[in-house]
This record gives C-alpha cells, sequence and structure tokens, in this order.
C-alpha cells in the first residue's frame, strides 16, 4: 500500500488531540552489484541499462550500483559475502553459481552442447529445478550467456596429452573440479579469475579456458597467444538475487525489477555469441594462432571426454541434474 495519512484520536486526561501518523514509507532498496564482467563490456553496459530502468520503475526505490572486473572481488568472495548478507545481488558465471548450488554445473559438461539452440533448450528445462534447490537463500532473477568457451595458452597445445601437461587455470573455490582435473591427469591451478592475467604472465599458469569474446576484450592474445580450434561448451551466467532483500521488495517492484532482467538476458544471450567469431579474426590480426587438431587426435580427444563427462554423474553435478540435462540435450537433438 502506497504511503498514506491516516488520522486518530488520543485523549490525555479530558483533552482531545487529533494525532496524524505517518504511514512507513514502501521499502527501499539500494544493491550493489559486484561482478568480474570487464568494465564496459556489453555485460557491464547491459547490467547498467537494467539498474537505470529499475530505478525509473521503481521511482528510486531501488537503486542498483554496478562494480564490474571484479573490482569487489572474485567470485568465490562474493558467494561468501551474499551469503553473509554484506552484498543483495551479483552476476556470477557458472563456477560462482555452482558455489551456490551444484546444480548449475549440469550446464557447464565439457563438449555436452553442439550449439546455442541444444544450452538454452537445456537451461530453460533445468531453470524450474535450480530455482528450487536455491529457493531458501536465492532467488534467480535472469541468465547471461558468455560465449563458447575455448583453450588459450602460451605454445600450442594440438593434442589431449599436451593440455594435461600445461598448467590449467581453473576456478579457485571449486574443489570437486580441482579434484576431477588431477584425478584425470590435468594439472590445474586454482585462481580467483581477476588473477589470470597476471598468473599467465608470471608463469604460475600457462593455458586457461575463455570464450573468445571476453579473451579479446583482456587481450588474452599478448599473454597466451595460441588458441585451440576446440569449443569445450557455452559459458552461461546468471543474476541472482538474496532471498532477504528479494522477500524486501513489494511484489510491484519485483515485478519491475524482473521485467528489467528479462531485457538483460534477452540482450546479453543475442549480442555475446554474435560477437564470438569477430573477436577471434580482430585477435588474430594482432598476433593470435588459431591452431587446429589433426583428425585422429580430435577422435581420441572426444573419445576421452565422453568418459570422464560421465565421471561428473553424481559427484560434481548431481545425479538428477545430470540426467534431466541430458534428457532435454537428447530431446531437442531428436
Amino acid at each position: 500500500m502506497s504511503g498514506f495519512t491516516r488520522v486518530g484520536l488520543v485523549v490525555v486526561g479530558s483533552v482531545a488531540l487529533a494525532a496524524t501518523v505517518l504511514a512507513t514509507p514502501e521499502p527501499r532498496a539500494t544493491w550493489n552489484l559486484p561482478t568480474i564482467a570487464p568494465a564496459n563490456s556489453p555485460w557491464h553496459t547491459a547490467l547498467l541499462d537494467m539498474g537505470a530502468a529499475i530505478n525509473k520503475d521503481t521511482a528510486g526505490r531501488v537503486k542498483i550500483t554496478v562494480f564490474p572486473g571484479g573490482k569487489l572481488g572474485g567470485e568465490p568472495s562474493v558467494v561468501r559475502a551474499l551469503r553473509a548478507g554484506s552484498f543483495d545481488i551479483s552476476l556470477l558465471m557458472l563456477s560462482g553459481l555452482a558455489q551456490i548450488d551444484e546444480g548449475f554445473n549440469a550446464l557447464g559438461v565439457p563438449f555436452f552442447f553442439k550449439d546455442d539452440a541444444e544450452a538454452t533448450a537445456v537451461r530453460d528445462a533445468l531453470t524450474p529445478m535450480l530455482e528450487k534447490r536455491i529457493a531458501a537463500n536465492f532467488h534467480l532473477l535472469a541468465w547471461t550467456h558468455g560465449g563458447w568457451v575455448q583453450l588459450f595458452s602460451k605454445k600450442p597445445l594440438k593434442t589431449l596429452q599436451e593440455i594435461k601437461q600445461a598448467n590449467l587455470w581453473t576456478s579457485d573455490g571449486d574443489v570437486k573440479m580441482l579434484s576431477w582435473y588431477k584425478a584425470n591427469g590435468f594439472h590445474p591451478v586454482a585462481l580467483d579469475a581477476k588473477d589470470v592475467a597476471s598468473a599467465l604472465q608470471i608463469g604460475t599458469i600457462d593455458a586457461t579456458p575463455s570464450p573468445a569474446y571476453a579473451a579479446s576484450l583482456l587481450n588474452m592474445n599478448t599473454l597466451a597467444p595460441n588458441m585451440l580450434d576446440v569449443k569445450v561448451g557455452p559459458l552461461l551466467g546468471a543474476i541472482v538475487v538474496t532471498r532477504k532483500a528479494w522477500n524486501a521488495l513489494s511484489p510491484e517492484d519485483q515485478a519491475k525489477v524482473t521485467a528489467a532482467a528479462k531485457v538483460f538476458e534477452q540482450s546479453t544471450s543475442v549480442t555475446i555469441p554474435a560477437k564470438e567469431a569477430g573477436a577471434v579474426v580482430e585477435m588474430s590480426k594482432r598476433g593470435l594462432t588459431v591452431n587446429k587438431m589433426a583428425q585422429k587426435d580430435a577422435d581420441e580427444l572426444h573419445a576421452q571426454i565422453d568418459k570422464l563427462v560421465t565421471s561428473m554423474r553424481g559427484d560434481m553435478v548431481p545425479a538428477d541434474m545430470y540426467d534431466a540435462a541430458k534428457a532435454a540435450r537428447d530431446a531437442r537433438r531428436k
């Protein structure tokens, strides 16, 4: 109910006094939104547009300030801060989302998807399950697309064995992924995403998975001038709000925030994948070498990966989420 004035009657002795009681104003929220999305990137711009729309549509009752580029910490620390109530909202990629709930790992299984249509079909099928899994603590506001992950490295990597020998970046805080890599013969190095560039520079790692467009924005070609032309999978992300912060909004403001967030989802899910090919061309002009696998090496990679990803079921990926993802993907393929 909007603000209003109610007149009550207060009796002091024999004197009647009119007392004006102002109702409590509608809830207001000021949210800081940390993200590792680079400053001035399409994700950052779309978040700013979303924040402006929300501020306007709610008449200033909900205000969002965006902090890009990991300024307020990497995803592991942001997730901890969300749980502690230090932040109310964040745009997280799958590695961060998986620290909220491992069910999100079902969307990040390597070589699981052939194209965006499959990834979108599975994402949409799993969304109600994920919303239910996180409902006690978080509200899933909108999805985003980070592009298709490929492998960037200091020296050419063209076989599975060469990939296994490389010091490969993996997200800090994802203990199960780290264990999975090690158990299958890889050499993972767990780091905060914001430290990847410096780690490449000093040699802590010599290879990192990354979507091409994001790599272009970060000038990855100067630190890892080789790219293996094998698409690992789409990098998905989502905006999540803490349940406490979400429930503090009126239903009317929740609807307005949701509408603006869906515009963000539609915008980034279309514009980012469209920039992938152009990003590779642009980096090639700046010194990037695109390496292709020989057919026998590609066949070996896929044969081994098929076995490796199956081992994720029931461990890294909850069995019911893995099965639901596979069913949705196979249905799309039919």
